[in-house]
């Protein structure tokens, strides 16, 4: 016999019902990166937040609507949620006292106004979601209207594809018609405060259907213009230093509060007062975007034209020279040149 031949027929033999496995002695289950799916999660408006907690609002324009406290979930840690957003939301959305939802995921957003600590600071802050309109709130005096402090609001806007709306205050103390004049050709609708009363009535029809963001600097009567068109807001209001001539910070945090107007609701956004508006983040080329005639013209520029007034073979300088673009079309241009200097400005100081 060989020694292949060689074979123990008392060898046992095994199967997978042998395999011996370690008892959990937690008891519990095993670790999965399978996520739930959620299927029954449903759609919120986030108006706030505040410490980790966020005030939403479920069944949103139905008789049903209410406002729910939630928590967003472990996955979204790193996951900015801000005023603005439509997020999807499980757990308990009854609104009942003492009860605790969860934020699970986002809607994707339609617009994202961001703003930098500083303009060498790249890292962006997100400001709020979803808005479709900024109301820019300057005072024509205590505190003085800051031209450029307007521009950079504007240069935001632009890049985040929102119509810029302003607001002048406080017009029985100054005239704005020349602080005005530094943005002609750009299209935004003015309203301006007569005999200390404001245009409500106007303010409030160009509200309807939008979600607008008022932004301005702390002390120019943004929380006054709140509290005025959305009567339950009661927003904080504060004055301004006698000394310094600089407001009082009074809106501490961003939320979102509806406009019920004649023709309509709207959301009013309204954000703490600031006194300077980073442009790291900020693409130069969508400001040009926002100027659509212009946007056409500059097309056949040289690639890297900065399209300011001294640059060289710029279409849109040798336009207007030559007549093509007309004077409305040439006011349009020095205001988006004007934006454009103060972005290369920012650019150069740093």
């Amino acid at each position: 016999m060989s020694w292949l031949d060689d074979t123990d027929d008392d060898e046992p033999e095994f199967d997978e019902t042998d395999v011996r496995v370690r008892p959990n002695p937690k008891a519990n289950r095993p670790r999965t990166k399978r996520r739930p799916a959620h299927s029954d999660a449903v759609l919120a408006r986030v108006l706030g937040v505040d410490r980790g907690r966020y005030t939403v609002l479920v069944d949103e324009d139905s008789p049903d609507e209410h406002e729910v406290t939630a928590t967003r979930a472990r996955e979204l840690r790193r996951q900015a949620i801000v005023t603005g957003d439509i997020a999807r939301v499980v757990g308990d959305t009854s609104g009942q006292e003492g009860t605790l939802a969860r934020i699970i995921g986002l809607a994707e957003r339609t617009t994202l106004l961001r703003r930098s600590a500083d303009d060498t600071d790249q890292v962006e802050r997100v400001v709020v979601a979803n808005a479709d309109q900024m109301l820019v709130v300057v005072a024509a005096a205590d505190p003085e209207p800051r031209a450029r402090l307007v521009d950079r609001y504007l240069v935001a806007a632009l890049d985040a594809g929102i119509r810029p709306l302003l607001v002048v205050t406080k017009t029985d103390l100054a005239d704005p018609t020349e602080f005005l004049r530094h943005f002609d050709g750009i299209d935004l609708r003015v309203f301006r405060s007569s005999r200390g009363q404001m245009p409500l009535a106007e303010i409030g029809a160009a509200l309807v259907g939008h979600s607008t963001v008022f932004v301005g600097h702390s002390g120019v009567g943004k929380s006054t213009l709140v509290n005025a068109l959305v009567p339950d807001a009661q927003r904080a209001t504060g004055h301004v230093n006698e000394v310094t001539g600089r407001g009082r910070h009074t809106s501490s945090s961003t939320v979102s509060l509806r406009y019920r107007g004649l023709d309509g609701n709207g959301w009013v956004i309204d954000t703490p007062g600031v006194r300077s508006f980073g442009l790291g983040h900020v693409d130069p080329n969508h400001i040009i975007d926002a100027f659509t005639d212009l946007a056409d013209v500059a097309s056949q520029c040289p690639r890297g034209c900065t399209h300011l007034p001294d640059a060289p073979d710029c279409a849109l300088n040798e336009a207007v020279a030559s007549g093509v673009l007309g004077p409305a079309a040439a006011g349009r241009l020095d205001s988006l040149q004007r934006l454009l200097v103060t972005f290369a400005e920012v650019a150069h100081e740093h």
